[in-house]
């Protein structure tokens, strides 16, 4: 009987654990070339911005993972391609609920001519594992008024900082985030090394030149992150 009943408790105890480990929060975060990531999290995988090896991400194998969602900013082929890998893939602006997700998606410009040249990317917010996300990934246009609504203040933002014609310079990024006053910061379109041939971004570093002051973190390729950040902004730069 005691045996039994010391066998009930220890399974009680771990069903508990198992509940609290659910309940906790917080989502995993790993990079893919530092332009791709894929959100782990409240028992859903979400894949930021898939690409093919070609113009900026030349030289970068493919993110080719299984994930329930695939979010893009655009279908350009560096950073919203299509059958690179699986899972439901959105991209147009609109309201959306996918297996327990609700997901806001809005247009703003690609470029700094109000979408005149390369039209517009989709901006996303939702929420997973606790947090608030914000996904400005591809967009070189300004933040207006409806979109700082829509957005609000995100926990963990995405956002490009590598330059060039279609995304945010490291001024540029800056300024959004000090306007977002995100809790979490994860820089990503951009270049380690040497751009290759016919592609104008740059590196991570004047972005961070932009932000001095704030903390900045190199963890690797991967994080986790709690469902509570501390009300301060931190960079993370995952390489």
């Amino acid at each position: 009987m005691h045996v039994l009943r010391s066998a009930a408790f220890a399974a009680t105890g771990l069903a508990l654990s198992l509940q609290a480990v659910a309940h906790a929060g917080g989502v995993s975060i790993s990079s893919y070339g530092q332009r791709a990531l894929l959100i782990q999290g409240g028992g859903q995988s979400v894949l930021l911005n898939p690409y093919k090896a070609v113009g900026c991400a030349v030289g970068l194998p493919e993110p080719r993972v299984n994930a329930g969602l695939v979010l893009a900013s655009s279908e350009l082929a560096d950073e919203g391609a299509r059958g690179v890998a699986s899972g439901r893939f959105l991209v147009a602006p609109g309201s959306y609920k996918v297996g327990g997700l609700n997901l806001e998606g809005f247009a703003s410009p690609h470029d700094r001519i109000e979408g005149r040249r390369f039209g517009n990317a989709t901006i996303w917010r939702w929420q997973q594992g606790g947090l608030d996300f914000a996904h400005v990934g591809a967009t070189a246009g300004p933040i207006s008024g409806p979109d700082r609504v829509l957005l609000g203040r995100p926990d963990v933002l995405i956002i490009g900082v590598g330059g060039g014609d279609k995304i945010y310079n490291g001024e540029e990024a800056a300024a959004v985030v000090k306007q977002l006053n995100p809790r979490r910061v994860i820089p990503v379109q951009y270049i380690n090394g040497n751009a290759p041939a016919n592609c104008d971004q740059g590196g991570v570093q004047p972005f961070l030149n932009a932000m001095g002051g704030t903390t900045v973190v190199n963890p690797g390729r991967s994080i986790n992150l709690p469902a509570n950040l501390p009300d301060t902004t931190v960079i993370t730069v995952l390489r």
